[in-house]
């Protein structure tokens, strides 16, 4: 899909963002590209795998609830405002930092809409519901200087305007506030699950990009993974440093090797087509890749037991 969408910016977004690419040099650039890191997916899937498997899995859920749905509000905010990225517009700034790396960096179905940044909302959602739910001293800092650092980052690599990073971050504030209260007044979890499910369907009938199928599979796969815990699994946290690492690294292995199995029955020019049926099927392979991993998975914890003797 060719870029298209709507063009507005501040004209200090502009100059601000050309004076910053052509001033800080290419090693500054590499330093503050890093801290986009923190708003991709792999070291979010580390990072919630870490609290889920094995720190403690009532937080990890209601950390895991606040970044998919920011993920999926993120996308369908994208999806209205339509705005496009600041490098389609400006020759000027460079993307040194492509959301998508296997895809035309001007199709605007895989690249994703500009306003708001997905990486600030969802360092702000992972960070800032850490912070809090701990209630510590370090998790504030964390959840104010990651977010601020994750979302400097992305203007200053020409993936989106400085507004587009305010607004990721006011939506990531927002979803950190909202998901722990609607926890504690839905005791319910199917009802609480219906109901997140319930405001996100709009989304499927207007939603054009990526991301939001992205978002929407995760939460599927997500709840599902944690019904079946709650039915079936039971599975407990553990403090052991060797089993902690054994749990993350496994983890991992078991999503991204889902994430690539889930891909070899369709083509790549199918997959980044943006087409509804690809969407759709994008959604299905988060959804079950979510799912092994927050449900099936932890099944295999019980050999720890039998490993301890």
């Amino acid at each position: 899909m060719a870029a298209s969408g709507n063009t507005f910016f501040f004209p200090w977004e502009v100059s601000l963002m050309e004076w910053l690419q052509g001033h800080i040099g290419s090693a500054g650039i590499s330093i503050i590209s890093f801290f986009s890191m923190f708003g991709e997916e792999i070291l979010l899937v580390l990072f919630l795998g870490f609290i889920f498997w094995c720190y403690d899995k009532k937080l990890g859920r209601t950390m895991g609830l606040s970044a998919i749905m920011g993920l999926t509000w993120n996308a369908m905010i994208k999806n209205i405002a339509l705005r496009r990225r600041p490098y389609f517009d400006h020759e000027g700034i460079k993307i040194l930092r492509v959301v998508e790396p296997e895809a035309d960096i001007y199709n605007i179905s895989a690249q994703g809409y500009s306003f708001p940044s997905g990486h600030s909302t969802n360092a702000v959602t992972a960070f800032g519901s850490l912070a809090v739910n701990l209630r510590k001293r370090w998790a504030t800092a964390v959840a104010i200087v990651i977010p601020l650092l994750t979302g400097i980052s992305r203007f200053v690599v020409g993936a989106h305007y400085p507004t587009d990073v305010l607004g990721g971050w006011l939506l990531g504030v927002i979803i950190v506030l909202i998901v722990p209260l609607l926890q504690k007044r839905v005791k319910n979890t199917l009802l609480l699950y219906g109901i997140l499910l319930f405001v996100n369907i709009p989304g499927f009938f207007y939603c054009k990009s990526a991301d939001y199928f992205t978002g929407a599979g995760l939460l599927i796969g997500f709840m599902g993974g944690t019904l079946l815990d709650d039915r079936f699994v039971h599975f407990e946290n553990t403090r052991k440093p060797l089993w902690m690492a054994v749990r993350l690294l496994g983890g991992l292995a078991v999503y991204f090797a889902l994430s690539k199995l889930l891909k070899l029955p369709f083509s790549e020019e199918f997959l980044t087509s943006g087409t509804t049926a690809s969407l759709l099927v994008r959604c299905a392979r988060y959804a079950v890749s979510a799912f092994v991993d927050f449900g099936v998975y932890p099944m295999l914890f019980r050999l720890e037991k039998r490993a301890n003797g």
